[in-house]
């Protein structure tokens, strides 16, 4: 006949205990355990860090107990409290149509309360990922048949039986990494608890639980809390620290590698140890004697036991009647009485706990009954008990393992893998509203088409029940598209305004703007763009419309060796008068572009007018002006004026003089006057301001300068 074998595990900080037992009509036969510590600190506060290194770990004590047990293939585990969530939750059945309830009508009836829990971690504020916890755990607080409290439904008969419970999540990481762990020493996971829940089954059975009790798992890395009162468990709790924080204080006091430390803080406990004797990392030997160390690691325990304290109270609201602590970290040194201290309780109501008895298990080895032994043998109790188990799936080709919570869906699935029903509708795509000229025009986005669901290749729903092995494959729905919308298709641009340019007939198109940006009518828009579309309202718009907007005519020249370039800009007459870019035009409109002509010399060098730089004075009572500057200028080898056109591609040699002081030489060669344009034998007398003078004297603006002619005769002799 098979045996039938339950396996447990309980992986801790610090180590991984295996038991196997035998499940009888009287209970659960022990038959096979096996402890292992981890070489390096693949686990920290509860959580695990080097997967692989975890899984080694496992192996050696599976193979272990394969030894007297034979082949093992599925294993009971709990995990830590590390990042608990936890939810009160109700749930009620009508019962007037069942008869007398039975244990399967009560089951139901608690899973119907888990997925209300579920439902509520979903909506809730209070983690941002809800789709990323799993529920690990829940204890019953009470059953209510028509309003009356019972301790369980079986048995009974009624119209309307309601349940409330403490449902418990953890982060799917935390689960996922057992998950990895087992499965790479080919173990199936068969249930799944929470720590605090397995040690409460132990050592606070229902008979217990209408005190207020609380007990305390502390490990290595967390430190569990689960209370009780009034006949149910009212709260579960975690505290992130826990036995490994006092070995890391013996570590750093005395400079030592983690794992002598922690040999170190066991020996402490040992009262035929007065002393510890242990080399630290810089190889000197030292014995110290272990009230010292307890002494140094006093206050650290101190924190230990208030940071619990704390937890307890913010779980109970005060202190309770009795703590029990459990689990390897509660032999610490000084915890008991430090808790005790820090809950203002008598020291006689804190104490360890060992699993001298349980009841449903049997043949409990000698080296389990200790407060570290507590949490696995409640893991092994529980593996017996329809908790929490796994049923195997494959989503999108992808395994998926979905706690049992009873009458699991399609819908479960999607939410345990992450997947957003809301995808599968395949959202319309959003609208876009443009405004055009003020007037607001919508524009619909494409419908989106539905997603489809397949189980085991046939198309099904959310609602549909999964069973071990179902293969469900999810095809998402497809969004609506944003509406395409180009700038021709909500304006009319065959409007036009009639000109003539150039004595050239020209219809001038439509201005097209997007967000005041001029724009061409293939430009695609998007949402609350701002449309205009108008005709040309002046000159310059019809010239940039036209490519007629004034661009400057160049010429080229090579002056005193250098090439220059010269730029004119045209003008414009609109209906044969001079206009400016801004001036307004309306439809018949005659424009004309007139071209410039080529500049002279002086607008080409940019000569000032020689008034500007000149003296103003009266020769021979009619006014003349003496420039103070003297101009040189060749043009293709030609003497040439300033007044000269100079055409495009002229070659020009310029020079200028400066002539600050001009002199009556000056004066003289100003108004053109030349003596050998005088009658042969004149003598010629020159006065500046009415006083004879010389051709030297400097001249002044305003000055007079006259020139007297006398013409001498001559007589002949008679």
């Amino acid at each position: 006949m098979k045996k039938n074998l339950l396996f447990a595990l309980d992986i801790g900080t610090r180590s991984v205990v295996g038991l196997v037992g035998e499940q009888t009509e009287h209970g659960i036969e022990i038959i096979a355990s096996e402890r292992r510590e981890h070489h390096t600190r693949a686990m920290l506060d509860g959580q695990i860090k080097d997967v692989p290194e975890v899984a080694k770990i496992i192996a050696i004590i599976k193979n272990k107990l394969e030894e007297t047990c034979g082949p093992l293939q599925k294993v009971s585990v709990a995990a830590a409290g590390r990042a608990l969530c936890t939810i009160k939750s109700q749930a009620e059945i009508e019962a007037y149509d069942r008869g007398i309830l039975t244990k399967i009508d009560e089951h139901a009836l608690e899973l119907a309360a888990i997925q209300s829990a579920q439902q509520q971690l979903s909506t809730s504020n209070a983690i941002n990922d809800p789709t990323a916890y799993y529920c690990v755990g829940y204890s019953v607080v009470s059953f209510t048949l028509d309003t009356t409290p019972l301790k369980t439904l079986v048995g009974q008969r009624g119209k309307l039986a309601s349940i409330e419970l403490i449902a418990t999540f953890l982060p799917k990481q935390v689960i996922d990494s057992l998950q990895s762990a087992i499965t790479m020493v080919n173990l199936e996971m068969a249930t799944l608890t929470l720590e605090p829940i397995a040690a409460i089954n132990v050592l606070i059975p229902q008979t217990m639980r209408h005190l207020n009790l609380v007990l305390v798992d502390v490990g290595a890395g967390t430190s569990d809390v689960a209370i009780t009162k009034d006949g149910s468990v009212i709260g579960y709790g975690m505290v992130p620290c826990a036995g490994d924080e006092i070995t890391e204080s013996i570590s750093q006091k005395h400079l030592l590698d983690f794992n002598v430390a922690e040999k170190i803080k066991r020996q402490l406990t040992d009262p035929e140890i007065n002393k510890v004797t242990f080399n630290d990392v810089l190889g000197f030997s030292h014995e110290v004697p272990t009230s010292e160390i307890i002494d140094s690691i006093t206050q650290d325990v101190a924190q230990l036991a208030q940071a619990i304290a704390l937890q307890i109270v913010t779980l109970n609201n005060v202190a309770p009647q009795a703590v029990l602590l459990v689990g390897g970290g509660s032999l610490t040194p000084m915890l008991p009485e430090l808790l005790a201290q820090a809950l203002d309780m008598p020291a006689s109501r804190v104490a360890v706990r060992c699993p001298d008895t349980i009841e449903g298990l049997h043949n409990i080895p000698t080296d389990l009954c200790a407060p570290d032994a507590v949490t696995p043998l409640g893991i092994l109790k529980l593996s017996a008990s329809p908790t929490l188990n796994f049923i195997n799936v494959t989503l999108n080709k992808q395994p998926l393992h979905l706690f049992n919570l009873g009458q699991l869906t399609i819908a479960d699935a999607l939410l345990a893998a992450g997947i957003d029903i809301r995808s599968l509708r395949g959202r319309p795509g959003m609208g876009i509203t443009i405004n055009t000229n003020g007037q607001t025009k919508f524009f619909s986005g494409t419908y989106g088409k539905p997603g489809r669901i397949e189980l085991n290749g046939s198309e099904t729903s959310l609602d549909h029940p999964l069973h071990e092995d179902d293969t469900i494959t999810v095809i998402k729905g497809v969004d609506g598209s944003v509406p395409v919308v180009y700038l021709r298709d909500i304006v009319d641009t065959s409007m036009a305004l009639p000109l003539f340019i150039n004595e050239q007939s020209h219809y001038i198109p439509s201005i097209l703007t997007v967000n005041g940006i001029v724009a061409d009518p293939e430009s695609q828009l998007t949402d609350r763009d701002q449309v205009t579309c108008r005709l040309p309202l002046t000159l310059g718009e019809v010239l940039t419309a036209t490519g007629s907007e004034s661009e400057p005519i160049q010429y080229i020249y090579t002056i005193n060796g250098s090439e220059r370039i010269y730029s004119v800009w045209p003008q414009y007459t609109l209906n044969q008068t001079l206009a400016q870019a801004s001036t307004p035009v309306k439809a018949g409109d005659t424009i004309r572009v007139i071209n410039p002509p080529e500049p002279t010399i002086s607008e080409l060098l940019g000569l000032h007018d020689p008034s500007e730089d000149a003296l103003t004075l009266l020769f021979n009572g009619a006014k003349c002006q003496i420039p103070l500057r003297r101009f040189s200028i060749t043009m293709n080898g030609i003497q040439a004026l300033p007044t000269d056109i100079a055409p495009k591609g002229s070659i020009i040699d310029f020079s200028c003089t400066e002539q600050p002081h001009p002199m009556i030489s000056d004066v003289l060669l100003a108004a053109d006057f030349n003596t050998r344009d005088l009658p042969r034998g004149s003598s010629v007398m020159i006065h500046l301001n009415q006083q004879p003078t010389e051709y030297t004297a400097i001249v002044k603006n305003g000055d007079e300068v006259d020139i007297l002619v006398t013409t001498i005769k001559k007589f002949k002799k008679i």
